[in-house]
């Protein structure tokens, strides 16, 4: 079987789709990066159906779409983040992605020491994971909205706060779930 699946593909896309997004975002191109951002959205979403109903999981898969999600995700934060000149009419505050890359740094970090300290583990995404992933999309996608349209946005702040609120609770139950993990060992 070829690791070059049509799901991969779609991956690779996404990972190809994170400059673009960055570099369009820079130059206030807003409306394109609005695009792009939703179109590698969309590839996520399909790489996974496609992987499972051709019958096509690869290892590379399993490797290359968790990082190409988080690639997209952190590089958008981070851009929406920085100050610019003219100032974004909505910007993400720089705690909150501070907040969101810490807990992937925290969550990389806890999966390899258990996996060092006790033998491997299976770490599926919890609910609450999901549901963190989902509001970090929201987001930025609206944050990327908004920027477009040229005026601050309630929205943007009622995700904000959103995503402070579920990323605080997921990353409480992550932890609570290696805990479970390290006593059972």
């Amino acid at each position: 079987m070829t690791a070059l699946t049509t799901a991969n593909q779609l991956t690779l896309f996404r990972l190809l789709a994170v400059p673009c997004v960055v570099i369009l975002v820079l130059y206030g191109f807003n409306g394109w990066a609005l695009v792009t951002f939703v179109v590698a959205g969309i590839t996520d979403a399909l790489d996974g159906v496609i992987a499972r109903r051709a019958g096509q999981p690869t290892s590379l898969g399993a490797f290359l779409d968790p990082m190409a999600d988080k690639l997209l995700l952190v590089s958008t934060f981070v851009v929406l983040t920085l100050e610019r000149d003219p100032p974004m009419p909505n910007q993400l505050p720089v705690w909150l992605t501070v907040l969101v890359i810490s807990r992937d740094v925290v969550i990389v970090l806890t999966v390899a020491v258990v996996n060092l300290a006790i033998g491997r583990r299976e770490f599926h995404p919890s609910a609450l994971g999901k549901v963190a992933t989902l509001l970090y999309v929201l987001t930025c996608a609206f944050t990327l909205l908004f920027n477009y349209l040229g005026y601050p946005s309630r929205v943007v702040d009622f995700m904000v706060y959103s995503a402070l609120v579920v990323t605080v609770v997921s990353g409480l139950h992550y932890i609570l779930h290696v805990a479970r993990l390290v006593n059972e060992a």
